[in-house]
């Protein structure tokens, strides 16, 4: 069975499941539907590095939600998404977000199915965000997250929250095409996905997190141990095609950490992990601030500012990563008006290699119905020997326009 085909075995069979559920369901006391179409626009300022790259692709969207309450205690959820893309067809894709069936008491909770789990506390790089694996190709930031088969237990008490998570299915990683852009200078091929595991796609992974709330600090702590949800890309050359790459997911151990505490106008953040099982035991970390101005210049608005710093000690080469000895600052603007405007500039600045990456991000309302986002890029100074030099030539401006109801 190929790659893709694999990735749609998962979304398709909790599909069907919630739908079984959704049938049999009686006593109806809720039934919600929400949903979204978009239409998103690329101009990329220079040429791509490789051929039949294009300069403008569009692309749009659909995405759905449904949520039913069965009983007091007892709810099913449902997204679905889907893209198609005029360029590329690895961004050309779908994918049940969500499908789960959530079931909860006074003691406790547990909810089974496909799940989406977040866990982090700083704004440009979540370290220790690990059940879900990243859809590389809706965003490069890798904030989009693919739909996890999971049986998740909830056990909430006055000293702190303790989760429990049994992943039994493994969802690759997605990658662009050979026409997309953001993407490696060879191509990745998903269809040869190999794994260190001898179950493949079928290891059962683990996870346990404590979380709690002392004085004004919200704390997290936890312990993953399964398949690695980035994987390694290794070169594969064949006599009779070109040269390209294909994932390698390990096995590996996890210990992570995230923290949050206020004081004042300050927020001050930080993330943590320890791993073990991919040649030699590493560490990252990153940490940092938000500091709101409340009112400014006598307005509405608020001005957040942000400084952050990302370690991460593989930088003698050793398996390379982008995020490797960062410092970034950011300004997020609140508008506070009626149309939920807001801005948020920021800037990573590599301090081995120079490279400089500057980013804004802006949206807000038109009408009760619509949403225009505004995203756009810059990658300055981007050094041959710094992991994310293939981005170079793609200074972008993205537009997007989304209808929901």
């Amino acid at each position: 069975m190929s790659a893709k085909l694999r990735q749609k075995t998962f979304p398709a069979a909790g599909a069907f499941i919630l739908a079984f559920l959704l049938l049999l369901s009686s006593n109806v006391q809720s039934f919600e539907i929400d949903g979204e179409i978009s239409i998103q626009g690329f101009l990329f300022f220079e040429n791509g590095a490789w051929p039949h790259q294009e300069n403008e692709p569009v692309s749009g969207a659909g995405n759905i939600k449904i949520y039913h309450e069965i009983r007091d205690n007892f709810h099913l959820s449902l997204e679905a998404f889907y893209r198609i893309d005029s360029e590329d067809q690895e961004r050309s894709h779908g994918d049940l977000r969500l499908a789960e069936a959530l079931y909860f008491t006074d003691n406790w909770e547990i909810s089974i199915g496909l799940g989406r789990v977040f866990w982090g506390a700083t704004e440009f790089v979540h370290l220790v965000d690990i059940i879900n694996q990243t859809d590389q190709v809706e965003a490069l930031d890798g904030e989009e997250k693919l739909g996890q088969p999971m049986l998740h237990l909830t056990v909430p008490r006055d000293w702190g929250v303790v989760e429990a998570f049994v992943l039994p299915c493994f969802r690759e990683r997605t990658f662009p095409g050979v026409n997309g852009r953001f993407r490696t200078p060879l191509p990745v091929d998903t269809d040869q996905a190999v794994y260190e595991s001898s179950a493949g796609q079928h290891h059962t992974d683990l996870a346990i997190r404590y979380s709690t709330t002392v004085g004004d600090t919200d704390l997290g702590l936890y312990y993953f141990n399964g398949t690695a949800r980035d994987p390694i890309l290794l070169l594969s050359h064949k006599p009779t095609s070109p040269p390209i790459l294909h994932p390698y997911y390990e096995q590996i151990g996890q210990t992570g950490l995230d923290l949050q505490m206020v004081t004042g106008e300050w927020l001050l953040k930080g993330e943590a992990y320890y791993r073990i099982g991919q040649s030699r035991p590493y560490a990252a970390t990153t940490f940092g601030f938000e500091y709101t101005l409340v009112g400014i210049a006598d307005t509405m608005m608020d001005l957040g500012l942000i400084g952050e710093y990302v370690y991460d000690d593989r930088d003698d080469g050793w398996l390379p990563t982008i995020y490797e000895n960062d410092i970034m600052a950011g300004l997020r603007l609140a508008v506070n008006d009626m149309d939920d405007s807001n801005i948020l500039f920021g800037v990573i600045r590599d301090i081995h290699h120079g490279s400089t990456i500057i980013a804004v991000e802006a949206s807000r309302r038109l009408g009760d119905s619509i949403r225009i986002n505004l995203d756009a890029s810059f990658f300055i100074n981007m050094d041959i020997m710094d992991p994310a030099a293939s981005l170079a030539r793609d200074d972008f401006v993205k537009l997007e326009l989304v209808w929901y109801w």
